[in-house]
């Protein structure tokens, strides 16, 4: 094999460019002819085919990275400059040479466009490296792609970026919702970004969920707990003084509750739920300006209020316009359908910030 490779290499002079193309397809066709080859060979193949490659025309550099993608073993600097060319030379390099290494796929993710950063996203396996460099460059078009990989290793970090991208892009819901690997914590952060039936989707993973994985999530998700939730209003600390009075002199029931919010005490009736419900003030604020009418059943239901309590809030929520008593059997059996250990796991999550705010003044 040795002389027949100077045969070729002889060859090169040859000034037309059909005879060199030629000679790399001859050269390419010994080098997948070899079972092995030592260092020296792999060296002289590597410097022959990458020189022939650079003077080549796209179409045949795409059918040489057709043949390199499937080699265990191709030329080293050869396939790195195959990764680096036209997407249409890269991309079956980048989707499918197992001998590209961390190095080289970084190189190209921190270097290249969207369309090399999407045919990484495809590889059967993304190091978590690579995985971070392309959340951080990457469109949501690409990150849609890289989700949808589970093959791609994310790290903590790169779930949570992947979330905060979420809240502003509703078509990558269903892929993060969808996602096996993603936190159990940050899918219960998308409940109150996503639709109805991705909503009814983490209710099913959460109810799926084992208690120790539930815990592993509870404490993964304190640490990332929102610098800044909003402004509390500007009677909060007033209504926290009189619902603490309230409290002293026997308690709240639940249908004081309803007459908190009847009265329009709206930041009393807040603080309140969100002592009943054991969650943070932001969160119930949330729910009841978004008029969330399926989060506040979950609430509801996790305090073990009954059906005709949520019916009162959804009335006093949402707006006439809304029909709410000719909706009202729906909402009935919406709240009579929800598990109380289904709405227990959930309403978990939605305590971190209460938690983790409870630790911080500790």
């Amino acid at each position: 094999m040795q002389s027949r490779l100077h045969d070729l290499i002889a060859l090169a002079d040859e000034p037309s460019s059909e005879k060199r193309r030629e000679l790399l397809r001859g050269v390419t066709d010994l080098f997948f002819a070899g079972d092995v080859h030592d260092p020296v060979q792999m060296g002289l193949f590597d410097d022959v085919m990458s020189q022939l490659a650079g003077e080549m025309e796209e179409a045949v550099k795409v059918e040489l990275a057709e043949r390199l993608s499937h080699a265990p073993a191709p030329p080293r600097g050869l396939n790195r400059a195959l990764a680096l060319d036209s997407i249409a030379v890269a991309q079956p390099i980048l989707r499918g040479s197992s001998s590209l290494s961390e190095e080289d796929l970084l190189e190209v993710a921190r270097t290249r466009g969207q369309d090399h950063l999407r045919a990484i996203s495809q590889r059967a396996s993304v190091p978590s490296a690579v995985s971070d460099a392309i959340v951080q460059r990457g469109d949501d078009d690409t990150l849609g792609v890289l989700l949808r990989n589970e093959g791609a290793v994310l790290s903590r970090e790169a779930h949570e970026a992947v979330v905060d991208r979420a809240a502003a892009n509703p078509a990558l819901h269903e892929a993060v919702i969808d996602r096996h690997s993603l936190p159990v914590d940050l899918l219960n952060e998308m409940y109150f970004m996503v639709e109805a039936k991705l909503r009814d989707r983490i209710m099913e993973k959460n109810a799926d969920m084992d208690p120790a994985t539930l815990e592993a999530a509870l404490n993964a998700g304190r640490k990332r707990v929102a610098a800044q939730d909003g402004a509390l209003p500007f009677d909060h600390a007033q209504a926290e003084h009189e619902f603490h009075a309230i409290k002293a002199k026997g308690g709240v029931s639940p249908q004081a509750l309803a007459g908190m919010l009847r009265a329009k005490k709206t930041t009393l009736f807040l603080v309140a739920l969100a002592d009943m419900a054991d969650i943070d003030f932001h969160t119930a604020r949330k729910i009841l300006e978004r008029r969330e009418l399926d989060a506040l059943a979950v609430v509801c239901r996790a305090a073990d209020f009954d059906r005709a309590l949520f019916l009162t809030f959804a009335l006093l929520i949402l707006d006439p316009s809304d029909d709410v008593m000719g909706k009202a059997k729906v909402y009935g059996e919406l709240y009579g359908a929800l598990p109380r250990d289904a709405a227990l796991r959930t309403i978990r999550f939605w305590r971190l910030r209460r938690q983790s705010g409870d630790g911080a003044a500790a």
